[in-house]
């Protein structure tokens, strides 16, 4: 499985273009009915934006479908299962990942791809460290190994009572070296798996296990999230 080289990234570019026109255009009925549901379940806005930090640490605007009240602030910009603030439509929402489907309008401004580390918040970004300094070479995704690893991150963080410690200290450094260490080894076959497990475990999530996922894509993957599922309370 040969690496991506700095060569491949306009065909690669314009293959997403492609895929992203494609996939909203097929998704947009569903799309439709989805800013509805938002609409009549908690009111406007339909839609969330919030500022993230992309490639070489520019700042855009992502693009979500809202699922937490409109008007209720959060101390923190983490999420658990069972937030007070996420309203009922969200839950099943985010269960699913729907309220991503948006961001496929990022793609198409060139903010994002559709893999790649997914963008973080500007409070939790250090620019100055070595190993964000990897992860912000790239332009952030959809999807990448990380979520699709983590991907019942509310649940895991649901009984941590210092989240934002935990978070900086123990799963965002995990989430990150997952990352560096997918885009080292990065090809089309992998990607296209990553693409089908990201799409199977968001509409059929039971049966989910993180080691079997990492362990499919090396057992290099599994041993750098080893540390981080050794640490969650049962």
């Amino acid at each position: 499985m040969r690496p991506f080289r700095l060569a491949n990234e306009t065909a690669l570019r314009l293959c997403e273009l492609v895929a992203a026109f494609a996939i909203l255009a097929l998704l947009s009925p569903m799309m439709l009915v989805l800013a509805l549901v938002v609409l009549i379940d908690d009111g406007r806005p339909v839609l969330f934006r919030q500022e993230r930090i992309g490639r070489h640490g520019q700042p855009f605007q992502i693009i979500k479908f809202r699922t937490m009240h409109a008007g209720k602030r959060k101390r923190l910009p983490i999420t658990v299962k069972n937030d007070v603030c996420i309203t009922r439509s969200g839950a099943w929402m985010r269960r699913c990942k729907m309220d991503e489907l948006p961001q496929f309008f990022n793609v198409l401004r060139g903010e994002m791809s559709l893999i790649g580390p997914r963008p973080e918040v500007p409070e939790y970004v250090q620019a100055e460290d070595e190993l964000w300094r990897a992860v912000l070479r790239s332009r952030p995704g959809i999807t990448d190994l990380a979520s699709l690893a983590f991907r019942d991150e509310e649940e895991l963080l649901q009984p941590i009572e210092d989240l934002d410690t935990y978070y900086r200290s123990t799963l965002l450094p995990a989430k990150l070296r997952l990352n560096v260490n997918y885009q080292q080894s990065r090809c089309l076959s992998r990607d296209f798996k990553l693409l089908w497990l990201t799409a199977r475990y968001s509409l059929f999530s039971r049966g989910f296990d993180r080691q079997q996922v990492l362990q499919s894509f090396g057992a290099h993957q599994a041993e750098l999230a080893e540390q981080h599922i050794r640490s969650v309370p049962a």
